[in-house]
């Protein structure tokens, strides 16, 4: 299995091979585009590419094992073919994810944690296959955008509630089997949660970084981003989301899931520069 150091902050590269992703949905759904977006990002700073093959925008239909697998092991292979980048995929499948690596991807991106496929983590365990344990409040079908929810979700301490689930879902993971190196949790930023949660969950990430874990966020260009900074395009909200993967950084966050590499990995690199100036 491919490592990528921690050593410094980390930009996973999204690539939606999908024709109904919220903001590049259908972009990217043919082997040969897809392919070169996920090169261009590579050269824009990206260490690993993830590739997903079904939306968790809110309000999105599911896709078939059979159909994520169409989608996403031929550009697995043809990324593959053209770079030894570290590769992610994006399901909640185990059978999705078993395709994946046996593609050479590295890693599990599940945004359910665990919870829609019992399967994932014995996978997990059997292929020592790096996972992502991501806390989501609603399935993507019966969510909603941050700033449209009907009923505003409530809670005194969403970090807590956060923290509690995504420790309860590594302990499972680990009793079946999965090795702790191969962990790390997601606050799942926007996934249930009102634009005023996600706020609290960026300013206080600390907490999150505290538990040991690699802490992997995507603040990039959501509906709550978009909310806070009043810019409705989500293609216009790559700068705003650069500042909210700062505030990040600034408390010890270690791997951010972008859009727009480029932005970040400037942002890193100016960071970096004022580090090694102060030595």
């Amino acid at each position: 299995m491919r490592v990528v150091s921690l050593e410094s902050p980390i930009l996973v590269g999204i690539l939606n091979v999908t024709p109904d992703s919220f903001s590049d949905g259908g972009k990217y759904t043919d082997v040969k585009s897809a392919t070169e977006h996920a090169l261009q990002l590579v050269n824009a700073g990206a260490k690993i590419i993830d590739v997903g093959g079904e939306s968790t925008r809110p309000g999105s239909e599911r896709v078939s094992v059979e159909e994520q697998i169409a989608r996403t092991e031929p550009v697995i292979r043809s990324i593959r073919e053209h770079s030894d980048v570290c590769i992610s995929i994006d399901t909640t499948q185990a059978e999705v994810a078993r395709a994946a690596i046996a593609a050479d991807a590295n890693c599990v991106n599940d945004v359910s944690a665990g919870v829609e496929d019992d399967a994932m983590f014995s996978f997990a365990a059997d292929t020592g296959a790096g996972l992502v344990l991501m806390h989501r409040r609603l399935p993507p079908e019966l969510d909603q955008y941050s700033d449209k929810y009907d009923v505003v979700p409530q809670s005194i301490d969403i970090v807590k509630v956060v923290i509690d689930w995504l420790l309860e879902r590594v302990e499972k993971a680990m009793s079946a089997g999965v090795s702790e190196s191969a962990i790390a949790i997601d606050p799942g930023l926007g996934f249930g949660k009102s634009v005023e949660q996600n706020i609290q969950l960026i300013e206080e990430c600390h907490r999150f970084v505290g538990l040991g874990h690699p802490v992997f966020v995507g603040a990039s260009r959501k509906s709550f981003i978009g909310a806070a900074s009043g810019i409705k395009s989500p293609m216009m909200r790559d700068s705003a989301s650069v500042l909210a993967a700062q505030e990040m950084y600034l408390q010890g966050v270690q791997i951010f899931r972008v859009h727009n590499v480029l932005e970040h990995a400037r942002m890193l690199q100016s960071h970096a520069q004022v580090n090694a100036n102060k030595h």
